[in-house]
């Protein structure tokens, strides 16, 4: 083990010769700066493996109606006029609705909002993105959509954010898509 001691002391050595005290603090300082800046960083929720293309239902999620025909569409298709400015998995296809998160999940109390047209009637409507949170990704019927969608810096309007704050987990499952009420004109 005297091999190793001297290595180690002639390594050290080494950098002690090369390096000084001010340097050392200074890469530490930015070492430090620097993980503190990733949290800021943006969120990617969707994964290459195991979800479908955007705009795709997955196989094995049969197709589902809302019932009503003033809410035409399918709730496990991406087409569906209600995420017209949605970024995550569609709880639809996990167990919840389009408006409801599955069991074992709770609903973020913050998040990003969008309008969208009713194709039944031609109004737009105010629609709340809701992500489920509590469990790990669902991994189905990706749906990344991103009609209006604003910058980072504009946050109530932005889709690329984990919204899972002020939920007792941050751990995203599916995003939901609950209708708000009519839009009003801006004329």
């Amino acid at each position: 083990m005297k091999w190793l001691d001297k290595l180690t002391e002639r390594n050290v050595r080494s950098i002690a010769q090369r390096s000084s005290r001010r340097s050392f603090i200074a890469t530490l300082g930015a070492v430090l700066a620097g993980a503190g800046s990733l949290p800021l960083l943006p969120v990617a929720r969707g994964s290459a493996g195991g979800a479908a293309d955007a705009g795709a239902s997955v196989a094995d999620v049969p197709a589902q109606s809302t019932g009503n025909p003033q809410d035409p569409g399918d709730p496990t298709d991406c087409s569906y006029w209600r995420y017209c400015g949605i970024d995550g998995f569609l709880c639809a296809c996990c167990g919840g609705t389009q408006n409801a998160c599955p069991p074992g999940t709770e609903m973020s109390p913050i998040t990003w909002i969008g309008t969208c047209m009713n194709p039944a009637d031609g109004n737009n409507y105010v629609i709340s993105y809701n992500d489920c949170c509590g469990k790990s990704s669902c991994g189905r019927c990706l749906c990344n959509r991103n009609e209006d969608d604003k910058p980072v810096y504009r946050p109530p309007a932005n889709n690329d954010i984990n919204w899972c704050m002020g939920t007792q987990s941050s751990a995203y499952h599916c995003s939901t898509a609950v209708l708000l009420g009519l839009a009003l004109d801006e004329s």
